[in-house]
């Protein structure tokens, strides 16, 4: 199996002197390619603050997170942007799309911005757009989209670049419950269709069992770790469940 994200003793400080916060514990773990593989944890785990940091939008106070055979934490300041915009995709609770643009331009804009032909831009958004089952919105604004239909153009938009990995952060968090399930057959699609590499933090246990793997963290430590191998989805989700109660506290705050 090739290896794409690759997490060594990384640990993360906010803070000054007198009054540090350890946010990330000496974590390590490995993502292969293809792999669908979800975070969760208690509200202040730490879980958002590691996906930020592999999304190079936070910086480690150490370790290291090579992805796709590259340091980020090497990589200078002024290069990221590229990286990020090559290497990974990114599906968000809120969508992010751009409110001036149609659900085409939305999808098409990475490959635009790095000047693709307009004819194989064309190709790849029409693929993708059928496989998510929105070709019929491509030419909608957002406003004239349900919330379901938005974070399927936001996928689209992730998987347009052909990324290394997809960071998805509680991507059905502004959704309901029949938007959330039809997002999440989506990115099971991509995942199994196109191979996409896909870690998700997630709050949602329902959202969690889609997942082939789940890492949970508990005060910036791994806490414990599952995989699906031949379960059903809804035995994956009961031992999901089992050991979301062995991370104590309220569930409500979990799940």
């Amino acid at each position: 199996m090739e290896t794409v994200l690759s997490v060594s003793n990384v640990e993360k400080y906010y803070g000054s002197k007198g009054n540090i916060t350890k946010a990330v514990d000496n974590i390590s773990f490995e993502v292969e390619k293809g792999e669908f593989i979800g975070i969760m944890g208690p509200s202040g785990s730490g879980k958002t603050t590691l996906l930020n940091c592999i999304a190079t939008i936070d910086h480690v106070t150490s370790g290291h997170i090579i992805i796709n055979e590259k340091d980020i934490t090497r990589i200078k300041k002024n290069n990221l942007s590229k990286f990020r915009r090559e290497e990974l995709g990114f599906i968000f609770q809120d969508f992010n799309l751009l409110d001036t643009l149609t659900a085409y331009e939305n999808i098409a804009l990475a490959l635009t911005i790095s000047k693709v032909a307009p004819k194989q831009i064309e190709a790849s958004v029409k693929e993708v757009a059928e496989k998510l089952e929105i070709t019929d919105i491509l030419k909608k604004y957002p406003y004239q989209m349900s919330g379901g239909q938005k974070q399927r153009v936001a996928a689209a938009r992730a998987l347009i670049t052909n990324p290394t990995l997809i960071l998805a952060d509680e991507p059905t968090g502004a959704l309901d419950s029949k938007s959330s399930r039809m997002l999440l057959d989506s990115m099971t699609k991509l995942n199994q269709d196109y191979h996409a590499t896909i870690m998700m933090v997630t709050h949602d246990a329902f959202s969690a069992s889609y997942a082939n793997r789940i890492l949970f963290i508990k005060d910036g430590k791994i806490f414990n770790e599952i995989r699906k191998g031949n379960d059903t989805r809804k035995d994956f989700f009961n031992r999901i469940i089992e050991v979301v109660t062995l991370l104590g506290g309220d569930s409500s705050n979990v799940l």
